[in-house]
């Protein structure tokens, strides 16, 4: 499309000194200048890194025909779409590029669920037939079961980018993670959302956000600007969500959404009672009067609200309750999320899951404690720390979750990244005075696994999915290969064929 055209649906207003470059023909988008290709919109944004107004004349050097910055910036040579809000703006003019985009797009915000949302919807969609994908932390999940890795939510070009691609090859069906960051930088503006989903709110992210207030404001652009007028708003709606949920409910009735509250408290899908059981839970489920019995496949009050949200997006998006309510009872695990890597030698399952904030670590662990015989001797046992160069603040109360519920700790390494690992683990300590500490990951991992007894459970915490471990900074940052799920197999087959040999 011309640059004029794509201006124009976007609704942003070109210069006036722009008519003679308005006809040229855009070819692409791009935020990393060296990208950029003869007929490319370079969007020119200031980073926490880097700068990107410094390489415009390079951009234009390569070929950008336009440049979306600030005002007052210098472009010469190429069209100067000034803007206050440069990110939106391109991310307005780059949704006009990359089309079509699926016919049904939903979005989940919160501090914890969200990667199990969007692929226990994106699985619902399936068993209901249709072509379904997801976008988030654990990358592009396409209808066919592939992953492609990413980041929770990428660049808006690539966002928009990957929308388009899955539309060209048949799905119709998308679900996304919104993160706060996302949000706050227009990484996931430009297509129509037909529904929007709150789970949760808790403290994370404050290394970045000013303060609470801050990272709840930037959720809240989901529901304010991002999803269309007449869209859903699921809320995850309970006790311990109740101040949070109410305000995003008032937010969302301002909008004029259809409000869709799940939960204890829900008005759409109400959870009545949740029962554990060896390897699920039985929930009973009031929706239109009527109640429903379903046993999920899943352990932990957290993988119910999850499914439960997954479910009342499935249904705003079309899908009939009869399946989706069917089709929550085949719902497979989310990689890294409560992951049963391994079952020792001696008969402890080994629990991997992503928590790395205090209340995702709470909640991971009431997921396992009903599963724990402590009547019989049984202990739950974890292995966790925290990540680096992020939230100080949460480290102690971290050490305090576990303390409170578990009755053996080991505080090791995460994602020391460019800080003293020692001081990271001296901090969680603080929570946690009686833990062990064990700085080697993998020797922690081992050493859980060494001790846990056929009535134990070991629950391995913060990194979850995640591939690597990332130590250092800067120029001297390394990622070093690891994957707890890999390690905890590896440390529990040489446990067993250590007490083999000893037998």
């Amino acid at each position: 499309m011309k640059l004029a055209d794509l201006a124009a649906n976007a609704g942003l207003q070109l210069p006036s000194s722009s008519a003679g470059m308005s006809g040229e023909q855009v070819t692409g988008f791009a935020i990393d200048h060296r990208k950029i290709a003869p007929g490319t919109v370079f969007g020119a944004f200031q980073g926490a890194r880097f700068n990107a107004e410094d390489f415009i004349p390079a951009a234009i050097d390569a070929g950008a025909i336009a440049v979306v910055a600030r005002p007052g910036v210098t472009v010469d040579g190429a069209v100067h779409i000034a803007s206050d809000e440069p990110r939106r703006d391109f991310a307005l003019l780059a949704a006009q590029f990359f089309t079509p985009v699926p016919a049904h797009i939903v979005a989940v915000t919160g501090t914890n669920g969200k990667t199990s949302c969007v692929e226990m919807t994106r699985q619902i969609w399936r068993m209901c037939g249709e072509r379904a994908a997801s976008i988030g932390t654990l990358g592009v999940t396409t209808p066919d079961e592939s992953v492609s890795t990413g980041l929770t939510t990428p660049d808006i070009v690539t966002f928009l980018g990957n929308m388009s691609g899955l539309a060209r090859e048949g799905v119709s069906h998308v679900a996304y993670e919104a993160s706060s960051h996302g949000l706050s930088q227009y990484r996931n503006e430009g297509v129509p959302v037909s529904a929007a989903a709150f789970t949760n709110f808790s403290r994370d992210h404050l290394d970045y956000h000013t303060d609470m207030e801050d990272y709840f404001a930037a959720k809240m652009r989901l529901f304010t600007q991002v999803v269309e007028p007449d869209a859903a708003a699921v809320i995850w709606q309970d006790d311990q969500s109740s101040e949070w949920s109410q305000r995003v409910r008032r937010i969302a009735e301002e909008r004029g959404l259809q409000v869709m509250s799940v939960g204890h408290d829900g008005d759409f899908l109400k959870l009545v009672s949740r029962d554990a059981t060896q390897l699920g839970q039985t929930l009973v489920v009031e929706h239109e009067g009527e109640a429903r019995t379903i046993k999920l496949p899943l352990i932990g009050a957290y993988q119910a609200a999850n499914a439960l949200v997954s479910a009342a997006l499935a249904m705003a998006s079309g899908s009939s309750p009869s399946q989706v309510f069917d089709a929550i009872g085949r719902l497979q695990p989310v990689r890294g999320r409560l992951e049963r890597a391994v079952i020792t030698a001696t008969g402890a399952p080994v629990y991997i899951d992503y928590a790395h904030t205090p209340d995702a670590l709470e909640a991971a662990i009431a997921a396992l404690e009903p599963h724990v015989s402590r009547a019989e001797g049984g202990r739950l046992i974890v292995v966790f720390g925290a990540g680096g160069d992020r939230d100080q603040g949460k480290r102690e109360p971290m050490g305090k979750a576990a303390a409170a519920h578990c009755d053996a700790i080991i505080v090791t390494d995460d994602n020391p990244r460019g800080e003293d690992p020692a001081a990271i683990r001296a901090q969680v300590m603080r929570g946690a005075p009686e833990a062990r500490e064990i700085g080697d990951r993998r020797e922690a991992i081992a050493a859980s696994i060494a001790e846990a007894g056929p009535k134990d459970i070991v629950l391995i915490a913060g990194k979850g999915h995640e591939q690597g471990q990332i130590v250092g900074a800067g120029e001297t940052m390394k990622i070093l290969p690891f994957d707890d799920v890999s390690v905890a197999r590896e440390c529990a087959a040489a446990f067993a064929a250590e007490i083999g040999g000893k037998q």
